[in-house]
């Protein structure tokens, strides 16, 4: 089968990897640079992005920031509704479909400009976070409010554009789910996934270890399926979640809904017999879906460093996943995975790798 890759950073290059795994054909896209690619090239071939649409048996992308404008030259390829597509990646239309599938989220309310962004903070008596409604991702596009600071501020900047402003939660994790729906309905999913943020970027990530009740995984799963049934959705998709609640009470609340693989499943490459890139393209090739395997594994980023002290490498056998990035401020340019024998020893490496990475960093 030959697939068109939309967008060809490290989880393009990482899905055209599967493609070729599993005896495909595949060429990549660069939006940034309006160039088709081979795989693993920066190079574009003599051919243009609609030849190679029209070339292509399926297309898919890496990322869900296309424009409308793209989306149009090539959602024929799509094995998702262009407005379905469209529908996602706006926040305001993403938090609407959770609530008319009674899939819990965080409360909220939309805003076109400043005036109606004003107007909601001059009404807001607790804090909130206010989002850009399309694109902002590792803490772009967001901002924070609280009775008693400065509306005209935040407004003006983020009133920009449109956007929506939630209910700050107090939750106890930050967790994500992802899984792979296929052309006939199957559904499979990764175990539910610790996600600790630092400055708003992804700093690691704890799966497999069963950290979290079966009740919890299970209603995860139960999200995932109403969601991408309802989508009719094919291929891998992540849903974060914020943890709330303690004991019997613990609920899950929506936070983002991401339609493509994630970096919050890198640790599959490690840690399952099928990672999410291979699941994601047998899926939208029509194989069955295999029972998932899973070893308890921890992904820690590589964000703004260019390598790797020996110190680290001395503490657990890792692997390191390099994405042929210069290293800057904020910048992931790999990724690191360890497998595990317990939760608490999980904690205690992504402690020690994290802190050590940032204190580089810095």
């Amino acid at each position: 089968m030959k697939i068109l890759i939309l967008g060809n950073g490290q989880l393009g290059q990482m899905l055209g990897k599967a493609v070729i795994q599993q005896g495909h054909e595949c060429v990549l896209y660069s939006d940034r640079l309006d160039k088709v690619m081979a795989l693993g090239s920066q190079q574009p071939l003599a051919m243009t992005l609609a030849e190679a649409n029209d070339w292509a048996d399926v297309t898919t992308w890496e990322h869900e920031h296309l424009g409308e404008e793209l989306v149009a030259k090539t959602a024929d390829k799509f094995l998702l509704k262009a407005e379905r597509f469209n529908g996602l990646v706006d926040r305001r239309t993403q938090k609407a479909l959770c609530d008319e599938l009674d899939i819990p989220t965080s409360a909220w309310k939309a805003y076109e400009n400043v005036a109606e962004l004003t107007a909601i903070l001059e009404g807001c008596n607790h804090a909130v976070v206010i989002k850009s409604a399309k694109g902002g991702y590792d803490g772009k596009g967001q901002w924070r409010w609280k009775p008693g600071e400065d509306i005209a501020a935040v407004a003006e900047e983020a009133g920009q554009r449109p956007g929506i402003v939630e209910d700050m939660i107090n939750f106890t994790d930050e967790v994500s789910v992802v899984g792979a729906r296929s052309h006939k309905g199957e559904q499979r999913c990764f175990p539910l996934t610790l996600n600790v943020h630092t400055q708003g970027i992804l700093s690691y990530s704890l799966a497999g270890a069963e950290h979290f009740s079966k009740e919890l995984e299970a209603l995860a799963k139960e999200h995932h399926k109403k969601l991408t049934d309802a989508l009719d959705y094919v291929g891998v998709l992540a849903i974060e979640f914020f943890v709330v609640g303690e004991g019997e009470n613990q609920h899950l609340l929506v936070n983002e809904v991401a339609p493509r693989v994630h970096n919050s499943g890198h640790w599959t490459m490690s840690g399952a017999n099928c990672d999410q890139f291979n699941l994601h393209i047998r899926a939208i090739t029509g194989l069955p879906l295999p029972d998932l395997l899973i070893a308890p594994t921890l992904m820690v980023n590589v964000i703004g460093v260019a390598g790797i002290p020996e110190a680290l490498w001395e503490a657990a056998a890792a692997e390191c996943h390099w994405y042929g990035k210069d290293a800057r401020p904020g910048r992931k340019v790999g990724h690191v995975n360890i497998m595990i024998d317990s939760f608490e020893r999980g904690e205690n490496l992504a402690s020690t790798w994290a802190d050590k990475l940032q204190l580089l960093a810095s």
